[in-house]
């Protein structure tokens, strides 16, 4: 049985080797408020256990389907950068929005608080341009040997590109070349979600509240890619 977990607090400053203990005991943060919890309301109602991720980069081989991803994206510019919020970032944060129908966000600083740039850790925003014109966008943490993506928006009428995909793989691939060992996309469910797409990457792992202790990504909490992996 699932333990019921509700934690939280409160840090303005978190230095980069306690970050990666931090993620790996399953806590994550939006701005100076850190938190984990093992259970959520679903939205058809009834109770979702959540799931920490975690992918092992150097076993994450890319699979068909993301690779197309890729492909299909090839002639987009990007850029990683430390995270700053401006009116470009945040207007098409306000497009990017209008997809939620349930637990709508307000703002980009509910994720990021009001100054990424200033902690509580360092934070590096991945943007993606075609030509001129900001599409997507995604800030993602870093420690000393993992990262812990935040989150990611991304213009609602470019969602054939798949970019929310797409600069998840952006970051993994970042982050691999800079040498860190474990990427945290997020939380997931247990039970099929919308966040099933994070389960969909080799070399994950998920957290085992019960055993404490990080695990395989079994096939009862996979989602299985259509076609030819």
């Amino acid at each position: 049985m699932t333990p019921a977990l509700d934690d939280a607090f409160i840090c303005d400053s978190v230095p980069a080797e306690v970050m990666d203990q931090v993620w790996a005991a399953g806590w994550r943060h939006f701005g100076r408020y850190f938190f984990r919890y093992s259970t959520q309301l679903a939205p058809a109602g009834g109770l979702q256990t959540i799931t920490p991720l975690r992918i092992h980069l150097e076993s994450c081989s890319f699979s068909k389907s993301q690779r197309r991803v890729l492909s299909k994206n090839t002639g987009l510019r990007t850029e990683i950068s430390p995270a700053a919020l401006d009116p470009e970032l945040r207007a098409l944060f306000q497009r990017h929005k209008q997809r939620f129908t349930h637990n709508i966000p307000e703002t980009l600083e509910t994720f990021l608080g009001p100054d990424p740039a200033h902690g509580p850790c360092e934070c590096r925003m991945l943007r993606v341009f075609d030509g001129h014109r900001l599409i997507a966008a995604s800030f993602f943490d870093v420690g000393q040997q993992a990262a812990s993506s935040i989150y990611g928006i991304f213009e609602p009428e470019c969602s054939k590109r798949s970019l929310g995909i797409y600069t998840l793989l952006l970051e993994i691939r970042h982050c691999r070349e800079a040498g860190l060992r474990w990427l945290y996309p997020g939380y997931a469910t247990r039970e099929p979600s919308v966040y099933d797409y994070k389960k969909q990457f080799r070399g994950t792992q998920y957290l085992d509240w019960v055993a404490a202790a990080w695990l395989p990504l079994a096939p009862a909490l996979e989602n299985p890619a259509r076609g030819e992996p």
